[in-house]
Formats: C-alpha cells, sequence, structure tokens
C-alpha cells in the first residue's frame, strides 16, 4: 500500500519551546491513522501544519507524492476540535458558501449537499441558523462541510464531541464508509475505545517526539505479555491454584464470572506456551474461561507514555 501523506524529520518551533522535534509518520492510502497523544504533545501542531495554517522550520511533507502546496487545500478536509460555523448564519447558505470555497460549483454543491442532508435526516435546518441548533446538530452539519468536497485527505479532530451514542456510532460508520471509498483518514482523538473500533495505524505523540508508530495490531502484539485470563469450575480450588503458583506466575483476576468459578490471571514464564495451561487446566476441572489478555490502545497509550516520560 503506498502513502497519501509522508511526513519527514519536521521540526516546529515557537521561539524557545519546541512542539515538534524530527517527526516522521507515513500514512497509508485508504486507512484510518490514529494521531495520539496527551495534551500538548505536538499533535495541534502537526495537524497545522498539515493544513498549512503554519509551517515548519524544518523538515518535509508530501501529498500523494508531492510536495505539500497551497493548491492542495481542495484535496483535504479537517474537522476542527473547536467548530468554527457561523452561528447567525443560515445553515444551508453557510454549507453553500464553504462548499464553494472548497472549489465546488453552486450547482454540484447543491446536489451534494441536499444528498447529505438527505442521509441525516437534517433537510428542515436548511434554513435555520447555527445558534438555534443544539450542539450535536451543529456538528452534523459541520461534518458535511467537511467531507462534501470528497477530499482525499480527510482530518477529523475529536470528531464524536458533542454526540450522543447512537449519533457518535452514525458517524463512526460514516468515518469507515468514506475510507472504503478511498478516503485516507487522520484520526485524533482521546477516546482509545473509538481507537480501537476504527484505527488500522496509529501514530504517538508525547512531549513533541514520536514514541511509537506503526500498525494497531503490530503494536498489540509487541505490548502483550502472555497472560490469561482463566475461569475454572474445580472441586478443589485451594490445591489448584497452589500448584499453578508453582508451575505459572499467577496474578489476582480482573474479571468476573456467573457463577462460582476459581478465577485467576495467569502469565506464562519465558519458554512456556498456552497449550502448556490449557493441557494442566484441563486435568484439574472444567474450563469455563480462557482468554488471552489482549493490551488495549488505552492500556499503550499509558504505558508508552509513562515510559517515556
Amino acid at each position: 500500500m503506498s502513502n497519501l501523506l509522508e511526513i519527514n524529520n519536521v521540526v516546529k518551533k515557537y521561539g524557545d519551546f519546541t512542539a515538534l522535534n524530527d517527526v516522521s509518520i507515513h500514512i497509508p492510502k485508504g486507512s484510518v491513522y490514529g494521531l495520539l497523544g496527551p495534551n500538548g504533545a505536538g499533535k495541534t501542531s502537526l495537524i497545522r501544519i498539515i493544513n498549512q495554517i503554519t509551517m515548519p522550520d524544518k523538515g518535509t511533507i508530501f501529498l500523494d507524492g508531492e510536495p505539500l502546496d497551497p493548491k492542495h487545500t481542495a484535496d483535504i478536509g479537517y474537522l476542527p476540535e473547536e467548530r468554527g460555523l457561523y452561528k447567525s448564519m443560515k445553515v444551508g447558505e453557510q454549507a453553500l458558501y464553504l462548499a464553494q470555497l472548497k472549489g465546488l460549483s453552486k450547482s454540484v454543491a447543491k446536489k451534494r449537499l441536499k444528498y447529505w442532508f438527505e442521509k441525516f435526516d437534517i433537510s428542515a435546518w436548511w434554513n435555520k441558523k447555527i445558534e438555534e441548533l443544539s450542539k450535536g446538530m451543529a456538528q452534523k452539519v459541520q461534518f458535511i462541510v467537511t467531507v462534501m468536497h470528497q477530499p482525499k485527505l480527510l482530518i477529523f479532530d475529536e470528531p464524536f464531541s458533542g454526540f450522543d451514542p447512537i449519533n457518535a456510532q452514525l458517524i463512526a460508520n460514516e468515518i469507515l464508509k468514506l475510507r472504503d471509498e478511498g478516503a485516507t483518514i487522520i484520526f485524533s482523538t482521546h477516546r482509545m475505545e473509538s481507537v480501537e473500533e476504527m484505527c488500522d495505524e496509529i501514530a504517538l505523540i508525547n512531549k513533541s517526539n514520536l514514541i511509537l508508530e506503526g500498525k494497531l495490531a503490530d503494536i498489540k502484539r509487541e505490548f502483550r505479555t502472555n497472560t490469561f485470563q482463566v475461569g475454572l469450575h474445580t472441586n478443589n480450588s485451594k490445591e489448584v491454584e497452589s500448584t499453578l503458583k508453582q508451575n505459572f506466575n499467577v496474578l489476582p483476576p480482573d474479571f468476573k464470572l456467573l457463577g462460582d468459578e476459581l478465577t485467576l490471571n495467569v502469565k506464562l514464564k519465558n519458554g512456556q506456551s498456552a497449550n502448556e495451561l490449557l493441557s494442566f487446566l484441563t486435568s484439574k476441572g472444567e474450563v469455563q474461561h480462557f482468554v488471552e489478555l489482549i493490551p488495549s490502545a488505552n492500556d499503550i497509550f499509558i504505558q508508552a507514555v509513562n515510559k517515556n516520560s
């Protein structure tokens, strides 16, 4: 898979403060790419550079094989965390105006807006002012304004802010559909459950430095600890637990089951296999729960940032 966006050795400073320190990120075409990091890590500075709001002090950026240039503005759609619609302007008038700023003719803009307004069942909002809408309603309008010119690159910064769970899922589905239709998406959020659901690859920035990058599945493998949640129905719980501790690393359980099973977290020692643990358990009772603890995006985020700090 070729890259749509290539960011190479980017440095950005504000006076004596370094916001980005030699950051390199390559974003594959047709992917949802998670741009993650604590507050103040440098994510917003990088997004502003991609949008050409500010320029890097050093480094190069290529969009679809070409050096990033003002002409690429039409190839990018940006949904900022701090939304920017004019509150006293009518919804339809404003959407039409912003579509034309992105290079769409008035007739094409009207056609695309009609499609999206009907899709989100908001046609009745056309003549309302933004200030008359709830935050979630205004968010839908902002989303439409971001995607309607069908850009190659979409940047969503906390796109679910202000949405209830139903509408958040609606927008998530639309983002994934846009990816499937060929768009490349940068997804910046602090909601790690959304990262799990949507991201193919991630980059984690902390204190201006890139500390983690790659496919989410590969990063999970790197952070796995060979620990298993075990639920065993046995008449000799104490004896089984004692024997387990002699052969494996046994940890207190962090989960509950519905019955009275013996529940434990068991971490394999070097050289041990999951089959060895499972074989031992089946010899001692009825295994009712056996699941490897795969590190979540949230676990990885906390562990990587704490280690880097």
